[in-house]
């Protein structure tokens, strides 16, 4: 290509190696001032573009042949799939000869690959994705971002356990674990966690945002998580509730309904999850011992410690 046509096809809102900014003629020196932003080693946008998860994966895979991807976190940023901030992107590369590490991009090689095209940027399935995760993530985590498949992707546990089962990638194990433990309707991460923190515990797993006839035979209510023999409802309470009046004075409402009932509400908030689990899942046990819940042993198991380490008020 002339130097005339690389610097008119030469986009800088778009990520660019240092060699095609040469060619388009950008000075060298230009390229560590303030008018562009350095993404990884030789690689550079424009200063004025915020970049967001499909830039810095196209930015990611540059320095790779065309049939490499955007894969584990890279694709699950590229999806807006829950996921906590892991640092450097993914690529993964069809020939074990592309294979090459660089600052920032972790390259991984597989024959096996499960690909899509989103907005133009080659990137692991959903699927994939989650699977690929399991290398990265652990239990409790994966099973938040397979509830949000569920629900916000259309992706049945049935078919996230059936892809993890067949598949033979190194996640494999660990998200065949977590799927089999997502479920659907989940409206929230925190929900996800505190059902996890319940079921970690050996206590018996609620159900997911039932809906359920109230005793006036009209009113149809919605828990978070709920157990019915025993009319027991366990709620996480986010901010949104606190800080929304419209929403507040539907949940007084609500739990003045829930008391009428005699339902036994049980909210619960983030210090719950993140400061106090050991407290939190001794609560609910007695609670459901209290009003007899069936299958709630008499000793908990400890294994949430694992996902849920006590911090403290």
């Amino acid at each position: 290509m002339t130097d005339a046509a690389a610097a008119s096809t030469f986009d800088p809102r778009l990520p660019f190696t240092r060699g095609q900014a040469l060619a388009a003629g950008v000075p060298r020196r230009s390229l560590y001032g303030p008018a562009y932003r350095q993404l990884h080693t030789g690689i550079f946008v424009s200063a004025v573009v915020d970049p967001d998860p499909l830039l810095l994966a196209q930015a990611a895979l540059l320095p790779f042949d065309a049939d490499a991807h955007a894969s584990h976190a890279t694709a699950a940023r590229v999806w807006r799939l829950p996921i906590p901030v892991l640092p450097d992107e993914h690529v993964t590369v069809a020939d074990r000869k592309q294979r090459r590490s660089r600052a920032g991009i972790h390259c991984h090689w597989t024959s096996r690959r499960d690909v899509v095209s989103e907005k133009g940027i080659r990137v692991s399935s959903l699927p994939q994705t989650f699977v690929e995760l399991g290398t990265l993530l652990h239990l409790v985590d994966l099973v938040v971002v397979g509830d949000h498949l569920a629900r916000r992707c259309d992706i049945a546990p049935s078919q996230l356990t059936a892809f993890c089962s067949e598949s033979r990638h190194a996640g494999a194990g660990r998200a065949l674990e977590a799927a089999r433990l997502v479920r659907e309707r989940v409206d929230s991460p925190m929900e996800s966690r505190t059902r996890m923190l319940i079921v970690l515990a050996g206590l018996p797993e609620p159900e997911v945002n039932p809906t359920i006839l109230a005793d006036d035979g009209f009113t149809v209510r919605r828990y978070d998580l709920c157990y019915r023999r025993s009319r027991t409802i366990v709620e996480y309470e986010g901010r949104q509730h606190v800080e929304i009046v419209r929403q507040w004075e539907q949940d007084v409402m609500r739990r003045a309904g829930i008391d009428d009932d005699a339902w036994r509400s049980i909210l619960l908030i983030a210090k719950d999850i993140y400061s106090t689990p050991g407290e939190t899942v001794e609560r609910i046990q007695r609670v459901l011992l209290e009003r007899g819940e069936s299958g709630v042993p008499k000793r908990l198991s400890d294994r949430w410690r694992r996902y849920f380490p006590e911090r403290g008020t």
